[in-house]
């Protein structure tokens, strides 16, 4: 996708209603080129008023280069399974840890109005495709070693699309449990086998004020074998308008984004269930 049609889809996304977007990720741009733009979105984001810009970063050089664009919230990845962590960014647990720990002391460093939320990202939190099951003890025992090294708050990250609801919940109230109900308020899900929906119905019901989406469904994880993208943007609004949550969000605006993302890709297959049923006779969002 060209940088100009990112740009036009921000600031569809922003017109909808969406206060937090992720614009990119700082990796270098021979292992992921179409990120190469990153610093730029994030520039051109950062001057819509209101909007909480976030970026995802793999170590301190991207930490320091999302600072130098100006994002609001960083995220560092940090699987909990230690051969999917080799396979993404190349690094033991402990190599991480000490990353995360770098990271958090560059940010303390920085001037409070200039420093971004920093949130560590538990991946793999619910098994993994290349490990297996990935304990719920040992999420719960690096949750509270990456708020220590410096992370304000840690988020949980379905990235192979096993998590079920029970499941969800149980590691919720562990997490908070250890380390504080304020230090848990996101989640990452992806809908590879049809419980996208229901896993944010229940983070919702724990407290969780945060729900990873993508527009279309897009996303994905290329080390994460069978891995699909993420719950789709337009069905998540679409659920929470109908239960009487109120997202701020102007449907109509949502599918005029998505028309811009379609044009801008074309032939890649775009999900979700309401963009393709239609929105119910008379329906009213809150």
């Amino acid at each position: 996708m060209r940088t100009a049609d990112k740009k036009a889809w921000i600031h569809a996304l922003y017109n909808a209603g969406l206060r937090e977007i992720e614009v990119g990720s700082f990796v270098p741009a021979k292992v992921l080129p179409q990120m190469a733009d990153t610093s730029e979105l994030v520039e051109y984001a950062s001057r819509l008023p209101g909007l909480a810009v976030a970026v995802l970063v793999p170590n301190l050089k991207g930490a320091e280069a999302a600072v130098l664009a100006g994002a609001n919230k960083i995220t560092i990845p940090f699987s909990c399974s230690e051969t999917h962590s080799l396979k993404n960014v190349r690094r033991t647990h402990e190599q991480m840890i000490r990353e995360i720990h770098a990271v958090g002391d560059y940010l303390q460093s920085l001037p409070k109005q200039t420093r971004p939320h920093f949130e560590g990202g538990l991946s793999t939190a619910f098994g993994c495709t290349l490990e297996g099951d990935v304990p719920e003890s040992r999420v719960v025992d690096f949750a509270e070693i990456l708020i220590k090294a410096g992370c304000d708050e840690v988020g949980l990250s379905d990235t192979t699309g096993y998590a079920n609801p029970a499941q969800v919940r149980r590691l919720i109230r562990k997490v908070h449990e250890r380390v504080g109900a304020d230090k848990l308020t996101g989640i990452h899900l992806h809908n590879t086998r049809g419980l996208g929906l229901a896993n944010a119905v229940t983070a919702i019901d724990e407290g969780l004020t945060t729900i990873d989406a993508s527009q279309g469904g897009l996303g994905g994880c290329p080390f994460a074998p069978g891995a699909s993208g993420n719950i789709v943007t337009e069905d998540l609004v679409f659920m929470l308008e109908a239960m009487g949550i109120s997202t701020g969000i102007d449907y109509g605006r949502l599918m005029a984004a998505r028309q811009l993302l379609s044009d801008a890709l074309p032939g890649e297959p775009l999900y979700g269930m309401v963009p393709l049923a239609g929105l119910p006779k008379n329906f009213k969002s809150s």
